[in-house]
């Protein structure tokens, strides 16, 4: 046979080969290409896998993107030289990824440029490169196993999840942008987290977003890798299937009965909101919206976060005012902030007050998850440094999550800005609400893909507690949220106005969630890495 008849029949076998084989030949060349790239071709290429992988985040969603960023990422670890190769390999992943995703933190400094305009970058990467250490984590861990083909998938998507649930608790924890929310456009996807929450989809789809790269292992059966990959995909069409049988069952949301809610947004640009010669005017511009005029009137009223940025408890003649402008027999709910008595150390919080038509402060929560350098500076006598926000003074944390009752209300725990991003967590111990209300200022990060993931956050946090949520912001993105993470009214990003809408009522019995929280998680995770540590055994 000649040289020529042997290629011509190559090509024809080639040509005749089933789309499956053809896919794990290509799939195989890149891996070879992935994993053959050395010093700055792989830095270059995990950087731009993490950029990648934020498409699937809200608000964008394309959460196909997730197949080429973690099937890239997982070649990166598996087939690394050393462990310390694939840590640094994860850790520019997550660099990528972090930055890309968290890039509206920069905003806030540029609230007031002349000052902290300078650091934006340097906040954004070093943010950036503290969060990026749990994926090398995981990554590290990743190579050390060894595992091969799916088993090998498996494991790293359990060491994934792993990591994501330290990020929730390791210095205050930040679990911002956790994997799972890239399913936040389908109402019928996010149901399962009412039973293993944010994490445990997470897992699930870290598992089937990798899973394409045991396809490429030349030690692995390409039969039994292709089952692997198709289990996968089945599994969240099941997860699909399964949420939108839920919702079907449930119908529509039902209401408290009685009870109308107006969330107002002044939408004051985050420039002007401290302004102490402005306070006033900013009281009267959330009392102009509250008392407009509707067919239905509302029977509670709700401000966002600091929306008093005085301390209002203190101030008998402004809380008369704003008690005459409070329904009858209702309250407005805002945040303010609060300090201790003038014969006292002086201390501040970042409050939530209650006041009735009377002008009577009836019910108040401090905020107890601070914002490192926001709200406090850590280490502060080794720093020498002022936190962000206006004011010298540290503030003060609250003594933990509560639960309280306003009049004409079931009872509700409050949460203040970023407290609503932590899985299992938004409740106090021993305690179930009826409802959650969170009061937040993310006018620091403008017009930007932040606000959008906040309120996403809260959506799979109603979902895993069964409760609805009430979320109020200054400039938006405000809503009322049902124990489906159903948005039942809302109000736009930087949208002046209010939005009145009913409160949904709680479901009867706690998700299997809010009864174990991340006991199920852990436990699919110990579940996932036995499985994984056997099938992906070397042969």
């Amino acid at each position: 046979m000649t040289p020529d008849s042997g290629a011509a029949a190559g090509a024809l076998q080639q040509h005749r080969a089933g789309p499956t084989t053809r896919a794990v030949s290509f799939l195989s060349s890149l891996r070879l290409a992935v994993v053959g790239a050395g010093g700055w071709r792989r830095a270059g290429l995990a950087l731009l896998l993490g950029v990648v992988a934020v498409g699937a985040l809200p608000p964008l969603f394309v959460w196909p993107l997730l197949i080429p960023a973690l099937t890239g990422l997982y070649w990166l670890s598996e087939g690394a030289e050393r462990p310390r190769t694939a840590f640094w390999s994860g850790w520019l992943f997550g660099l990528g990824y972090f930055s890309a995703g968290l890039y509206w933190v920069a905003n806030a400094f540029f609230v007031k440029a002349e000052d902290y305009g300078w650091m934006a970058p340097f906040a954004v990467l070093g943010l950036s490169a503290l969060l990026a250490v749990f994926i090398a984590g995981a990554c590290w861990l990743t190579r050390l196993a060894g595992r091969q083909g799916f088993g090998g998938v498996i494991v790293f998507a359990a060491l994934w999840t792993t990591f994501e649930w330290l990020r929730s608790w390791v210095l205050t924890g930040f679990p911002w942008n956790l994997v799972g929310s890239v399913w936040l456009f389908s109402e019928a996807m996010i149901q399962v987290t009412a039973a293993i929450g944010t994490y445990g989809l997470g897992l699930v789809t870290v598992m089937v977003a990798a899973m394409p790269a045991a396809l490429a292992n030349p030690a692995v059966s390409s039969r039994k890798a292709t089952f692997a990959v198709i289990a996968g995909f089945t599994l969240l069409a099941a997860a699909f299937a399964g949420g939108a049988a839920r919702l079907a069952i449930t119908g529509p949301t039902a209401e408290v009965p009685g009870v109308r809610l107006r969330l107002v947004q002044p939408s004051i640009p985050q420039e002007l909101k401290w302004q102490p010669d402005l306070a006033d005017a900013h009281l009267a511009a959330h009392i102009r919206l509250g008392a407009t005029a509707t067919a239905a009137p509302p029977t509670h009223l709700f401000w966002g976060e600091t929306a008093a940025p005085l301390y209002l408890a203190d101030d008998p003649e402004r809380l008369r005012i704003l008690g005459e402008f409070t329904p009858p027999g209702g309250v407005t709910v805002l945040g303010t902030l609060r300090r201790t008595p003038p014969d006292q150390p002086f201390a501040v919080w970042n409050s939530l007050i209650a006041v009735d038509p009377t002008g009577t402060v009836v019910a108040m929560y401090d905020k107890s998850h601070l914002v490192p350098f926001g709200e406090y500076v850590p280490f502060r006598d080794i720093l020498k440094i002022d936190k962000f926000t206006p004011g010298t003074v540290d503030f003060s944390a609250g003594a933990g999550l509560v639960l309280i009752d306003l009049p004409g209300l079931p009872p509700v725990t409050p949460l203040i800005c970023y407290e609503v991003i932590f899985p299992g967590r938004v409740t106090p111990a021993g305690a179930r609400p009826d409802w959650l209300l969170n009061l937040t200022n993310d006018g620091w990060y403008g017009i930007s893909a932040g606000p959008h993931q906040h309120l996403g956050a809260a959506r799979l946090r109603a979902v895993e507690e069964g409760l609805p949520l009430v979320r109020i912001a200054n400039t938006g993105i405000s809503a009322i949220i049902d124990s489906h993470g159903r948005l039942v009214a809302s109000l736009g990003l930087m949208e002046e106005g209010f939005v009145d809408g009913p409160l949904p009522t709680a479901l009867s019995r706690p998700t299997p969630y809010a009864r174990f929280g991340n006991l199920i998680v852990l436990g699919l995770v110990a579940l996932s890495l036995g499985f994984g540590w056997h099938v992906g055994r070397r042969p």
